[in-house]
């Protein structure tokens, strides 16, 4: 056992690697949750990987579509279209075209943890990385983030490695904002940080296009969601954390 203080300390003294200590020799799949994780969490890797020629493939897990359950403006199918035109632009930032994206449209807050909408989620995935030799490793988020949606993510993770067989590594979102006493099962998880400050600015320019997640574009939903500060701060920094599972 450990607690959230200790691991967040650790992820800060991670060792520096290479793109190829954290992906292997080809290029990976990054598994979002909601559309804006993989702009936070990965921006600077998926920029990396796109000018290096080793074009990534990112599958957003839900639709997004329960950030402003109250708002009259944007209802769901308005708020779902919004997001997946934020999630186009974001990615396009990064220097991905559109056939690089993939959309499940699972419903946000209830991406399957198990059952047949589990397995299904899971075939399909292994199915994009069969098509691709190139595939070395599946990226999602830390399994012990305080969300859902996140969990989901992870545990999906974890089946496409096993049934692909390339590597499962994490990196934490909302880990990062856990109270520092939080108990975490384990020991502090180990990896490596990855230098991306010559993307810095194109991860910033993706996080922006997640406009509708800032508050200043919905109004009419006061308990709607909006990136904390304190969240945002931690992913702008010249490094980005990845962690085996």
């Amino acid at each position: 056992m450990s607690t959230a203080g200790e691991c967040q300390s650790a992820w800060r003294g991670l060792k520096l690697g290479s793109l190829d200590d954290v992906i292997g020799s080809g290029t990976c799949l990054i598994l979002a949750p909601h559309p804006d994780d993989e702009s936070l969490g990965c921006g600077g890797l998926i920029a990396m990987c796109a000018a290096a020629g080793r074009m990534p493939l990112v599958v957003v897990l839900t639709d997004g579509a329960g950030s402003h359950p109250n708002s009259r403006d944007f209802p769901p199918d308005r708020l779902r279209a919004l997001r997946a035109r934020e999630v186009l632009e974001a990615t396009a930032c990064l220097g991905l075209a559109p056939d690089r994206l993939v959309l499940l449209r699972q419903p946000d807050t209830a991406a399957p943890h198990d059952g047949p909408g589990f397995a299904a989620v899971v075939a399909r995935l292994v199915g994009l990385i069969r098509r691709e030799p190139t595939f070395t490793a599946i990226l999602a988020p830390w399994r012990h983030d305080p969300h859902c949606d996140h969990t989901a993510a992870s545990l999906i993770a974890a089946a496409v490695a096993e049934c692909s067989g390339i590597k499962h590594l994490a990196f934490p979102v909302w880990g990062w904002t856990l109270p520092p006493e939080t108990p975490i099962p384990g020991a502090p998880a180990v990896g490596c940080r990855l230098d991306i400050s010559l993307f810095l600015g194109a991860k910033r320019a993706a996080l922006k296009a997640h406009r509708s997640q800032y508050g200043g574009l919905i109004t009419d939903d006061p308990a709607g969601f909006q990136l904390p500060h304190t969240l945002l701060s931690v992913f702008d920094t010249a490094f980005e954390t990845f962690i085996r599972p």
